[in-house]
């Protein structure tokens, strides 16, 4: 899909920003009380919730070097990689964010009457398509605030834009995540999902 809007902006000589952005810590990050909020969002049972809640509640841990161990230390933060429940717990709680972002910004115009939702997403990987570079900095930007008040960040170093005007690559159009400029496709390559 984003191939094909990629293709139909060169061919129909359209305006296009397409960037893609990459969770740092993905799973590490996700704060309980955002899981807390997408299982009330989504109507999960309140005993599910309960249930949720006290094994979170229960993620402790503690360091030890051959001189010193600390404490325990209560997690507030982070969904346990292995566990069965991980991978929904955690596309719900990014699709919270998600769903309050999109409004942001109308879809991309592809021409023709065609168009496209603005945010795609897998799991920790989200790319915006947009049709005009103020929607796009309006995107990135909403999306960044969300993620601050989730205390949770993209990783600038891995993501990535690629902007096209009336049909070119447009080297000149750059785009910020972090407070950090990214590098375009052009300039880094990288394979994204």
């Amino acid at each position: 899909m984003i191939w094909e809007a990629i293709q139909r902006a060169k061919s129909e000589k359209l305006n296009l920003d397409v960037v893609w952005l990459d969770l740092a810590n993905a799973y590490g990050s996700v704060p309980h009380e955002m899981i807390q909020l997408s299982l009330r969002m989504y109507h999960v049972p309140e005993v599910i919730q309960v249930m949720l809640d006290d094994y979170f509640s229960g993620f402790r841990m503690r360091f030890s070097t051959n001189s010193y161990t600390t404490n325990w230390i209560n997690l507030e933060v982070g969904i346990a990689m292995g566990c069965t429940i991980s991978p929904i717990l955690f596309v719900m709680a990014m699709e919270v964010i998600l769903k309050a972002a999109e409004g942001s910004v109308g879809p991309a115009n592809l021409g023709g009457g065609c168009s496209m939702p603005t945010l795609k997403a897998f799991m920790d990987d989200t790319t915006i398509i947009c049709s005009k570079e103020d929607e796009t900095r309006r995107m990135l930007t909403r999306l960044d605030d969300l993620m601050s008040w989730c205390r949770m960040e993209f990783k600038p170093k891995k993501s990535r834009s690629l902007s096209i005007r009336r049909g070119k690559v447009d080297e000149a159009t750059t785009f910020t995540v972090a407070e950090q400029q990214k590098p375009t496709v052009s300039q880094e390559p990288r394979k994204m999902v």
